[in-house]
């Protein structure tokens, strides 16, 4: 970028905590003054939450930057500190999941029947020849096995690549090839939208290019027909037949706990490593103070899929680490009605929710009415991940889900940081709608300029970590030249990860999305994030995406997609004049050079299954080009629908 971010929204709302959870909460101010006095002797603290086999010799060895090593000479078992703790303190009746399978069928597992089956998957996988150190992908759907999937390879030692299980066979051969997999576990198929979706073919047609797998273990969920080989093995046979009795050995804190695949700029996917000891210290830790997760008395949901990383830190190893009682889902927000998640929420009584803006935005869409229908009154923490969260999301969120009252902790974080850094703590921040306002205790977080200087309050510039943290990745699988380049080489001594961000008046932090998402628009970069927020801000608009496009005069012009709330009329003339109220609805809220160059209203938006906007698509759409890839679209015809349903071209260069 030629020059800073332009810091266009500006949001003065703000909310204090509840004060019945600040005199309760789990963490206080305390935290930032206790970090800010010694940050290593911090997160030392942190990491005595956890039981240790063999303690450490020293926090943290940064002799070699970037390459970190945390709690040197410590030695613990994950597994050991998500399940066996818990059930040795007498809390083995404490249900660990409430599963619930998109047909309606539940299962309830304690941390007893979490325990004993992840001793039998263990025991499975020892039968099968896998050994510390070897890695196993994992291929399921949101079912238990799944969790216990992940804590059975982290119980032995064996390092899991957890791949989404909507991924091409193509993505999941190259992800398991990458890592020399050797087994790969899997189910028949899942439920998705109200119908059994296939899996082992999939799995099938990638082990066929992949050499390394020795096994194929299957979970029967849907019951339908699947082609059988000699590598396969029922799960049900191998891991419910094994002994329940095993005995988890103590890994160094460097140990590799898993390898997570996030999509690069090549071809070629980068497999984040994240380590044992650090790693859990950290997500064990914020799910205790950024939700102030009470394990006797909360029930958490967090809705993501295990095949991204928060279903990692924020279902499996964080939650249960503390001992918490959880919600798991397996299928989509609408099926078969759009009230399934208050529905779920109000069965089990959910007291934390953590969702995606991008789930909150599509609710808002379907109206205030659906969660009204619902007691939501169990509730009493809201977060949001995965994206910034445009204010009217976060306020709705507030309003119709929060009953205007709720706390909402809005988290920064990636594959690759493991964990939570920027979050409000929900007992201590007085939040505004849409920023992510401080990092948390122990994180030293900045918003820098080209130069790598600190931006003054008010500006913006790129976002960047000055310090190493206990859950960082420790480098990309089988490549540290790609590991310095990618991260650690646009700022001397910094990590980067592409993330824009702008400092308000008070020194808040807000995330403006990926760096390749501004958009340089008459020597002004602009936030594609900011211009959608205001977009969205209109009550017509239930949800916007704005991309850049070519443009002779201003080198850059902003080209904004709408989906209009509901009723909305768009017909002729009306849609005419909503273009024009919403372009001059732009200019007014964020000045005139964010003024778009042309907006479509669309019926939709191109979205991968993880829910991320593709705005690659959108480029190609505004450009006039041939579509490139769709392969990880949702649902591909999303984009023929745009083609065919635009409304709204050019309007007057004013």
């Amino acid at each position: 970028m030629s020059e800073a971010l332009a810091n266009l929204l500006n949001e003065t709302r703000q909310f204090p905590p509840p004060a019945a959870l600040a005199a309760q909460a789990n963490v206080t101010a305390d935290a930032y003054d206790e970090a800010g006095a010694d940050r290593l002797a911090f997160w030392e603290r942190q990491a005595g939450r956890l039981a240790w086999a063999r303690p450490w010799d020293e926090v943290l060895d940064w002799s070699n930057p970037p390459f970190a090593k945390w709690f040197v000479g410590g030695q613990l078992n994950v597994a050991y500190n998500c399940l066996d703790r818990h059930v040795e303190a007498g809390n083995g009746d404490r249900v660990a999941i409430h599963w619930e399978g998109e047909p309606g069928d539940t299962r309830t597992l304690t941390y007893a029947d979490l325990h004993r089956l992840t001793c039998q998957a263990a025991n499975a996988l020892t039968d099968l020849g896998v050994v510390a150190g070897d890695r196993v992908a994992i291929y399921l759907p949101m079912i238990p096995e799944a969790a216990v999937a992940m804590l059975a390879c982290a119980r032995i030692g064996a390092t899991h690549s957890v791949v989404f299980g909507g991924f091409s066979a193509d993505a999941l051969s190259n992800r398991i090839s990458d890592a020399s997999a050797k087994v790969v576990i899997t189910a028949d198929g899942g439920y998705r939208r109200g119908k059994p979706s296939a899996l082992k073919p999939t799995v099938d047609e990638a082990v066929a290019n992949c050499p390394s797998i020795e096994h194929v273990l299957v979970v029967r969920r849907t019951g339908e027909e699947v082609a059988w080989s000699a590598k396969d093995h029922w799960w049900h046979e191998a891991v419910e037949a094994a002994s329940a009795e095993h005995v988890a050995q103590p890994f160094d804190a460097e140990h590799p706990l898993f390898i997570l695949y996030t999509s690069g700029t090549t071809a070629r996917p980068k497999g984040i490593l994240h380590t044992t000891g650090g790693y859990l210290t950290q997500a064990a830790w914020t799910a205790h103070a950024v939700f102030d997760l009470k394990p006797e008395t909360d029930v958490y949901w967090c809705t993501a899929d295990i095949g991204w990383v928060t279903g990692h830190s924020y279902i499996v190893y964080g939650p249960l680490a503390n001992g918490a009682t959880q919600v798991m889902y397996e299928g989509t927000p609408d099926t078969p009605h759009k009230g399934r998640f208050w529905e779920i929420v109000d069965k089990y009584k959910v007291s934390i929710l953590y969702t995606a803006p991008t789930l909150i935005r599509t609710m808002m869409k379907w109206g205030d009415d659906i969660p009204a229908g619902f007691d939501l009154s169990s509730l009493r923490l809201l977060g949001s991940v995965g994206e910034p969260i445009n204010p009217e999301a976060w306020m709705w969120y507030r309003q119709h889900v929060g009953r205007g009252e709720l706390p909402i902790v809005d988290t920064w974080w990636q594959t690759e940081t493991g964990a939570i850094m920027i979050s409000p703590l929900p007992g201590v921040t007085a939040t505004k709608p849409g920023s992510a306002m401080t990092p948390l205790p122990g994180v030293v977080a900045d918003v820098v300029d080209d130069q790598g200087q600190s931006v003054p309050n008010g500006g913006g510039g790129y976002l960047v970590l000055r310090e190493p943290w206990p859950s960082m990745l420790r480098t990309i699988w089988g490549d540290d030249n790609r590991f310095i380049e990618t991260y650690w080489s646009r700022f001397e001594g910094m990590y980067f990860a592409g993330d824009g961000a702008k400092k308000d008046d008070d020194g808040h932090i807000w995330l403006l999305g990926r760096v390749d998402d501004v958009m340089l628009v008459s020597g002004h970069n602009i936030s594609t994030t900011e211009v959608e927020s205001a977009l969205v801000s209109h009550p017509s608009v239930a949800e916007a995406a704005v991309v850049g496009a070519t443009d002779p005069t201003t080198g850059q012009a902003i080209v904004a997609f709408a989906i209009p709330r509901g009723t909305t009329d768009i017909s002729g003339e009306a849609g005419e004049r909503l273009i024009t109220e919403l372009r001059n609805h732009v200019a007014k809220t964020l000045g005139p050079i964010a003024k778009p160059r042309q907006i479509m209203l669309v019926p939709e938006l191109p979205k991968t299954r993880s829910g991320k906007i593709m705005r690659r698509l959108l480029r190609d759409v505004a450009e006039n080009r041939s579509l490139g890839d769709v392969t990880t679209l949702q649902d591909s015809s999303v984009m023929e629908l745009i083609s065919s349903g635009l409304s709204g071209g050019k309007s007057d260069e004013d």
